[in-house]
């Protein structure tokens, strides 16, 4: 047996891209590149790390929207009419195809615009502000539905 051979056996038992919840855990505290590598990389717009922020906005949304679904539903039942028309489309597939498109759609979003958090539209706004945006109107909407129903009780 040969030095490479030997070596390529000891590494090929432990593979180090494997994807495991420990990758995800140094990803998100150890990751590297938190700025650009030079000056001339300002226009380079995607990075290893993101801010915490922009996962409270994300994962605020996210809940915000599951609580509007909910609100909707039970709003629904006691009588309101769906003003969305997309929405009340799907609504009459039923309520499971109701809720997994709402969630789908409001997924694919906060995705999108969480990868592009640091791109700028049109120039002037970072569309992390779109983030922000969606989540001030989800909450300001689950308000208005929880005052609906507060009030039909």
């Amino acid at each position: 047996m040969t030095a490479s051979t030997a070596t390529l056996r000891t590494r090929s038992s432990a593979d180090r891209r494997e994807f495991s919840w420990r990758t995800v855990v140094y990803g998100f505290t150890l990751s590297r590149r938190h700025a650009h590598r030079r000056t001339a990389d300002t226009e380079v717009i995607f990075l290893d790390w993101h801010h915490p922020w922009l996962f409270f906005l994300a994962t605020g949304t996210m809940l915000l929207s599951c609580a509007d679904a909910f609100l909707t539903l039970e709003l629904l039942d006691r009588g309101m009419i769906e003003a969305n028309p997309l929405m009340n489309a799907v609504m009459a597939h039923g309520t499971a195809m109701f809720t997994s498109t709402k969630l789908a759609m409001t997924a694919f979003g906060v995705f999108v615009l969480v990868y592009l958090a640091k791109a700028r539209f049109m120039n002037r706004l970072r569309t992390g502000l779109f983030l922000t945006t969606f989540f001030t109107f989800y909450a300001c909407l689950v308000c208005y539905e929880l005052v609906n129903l507060f009030s039909l009780s």
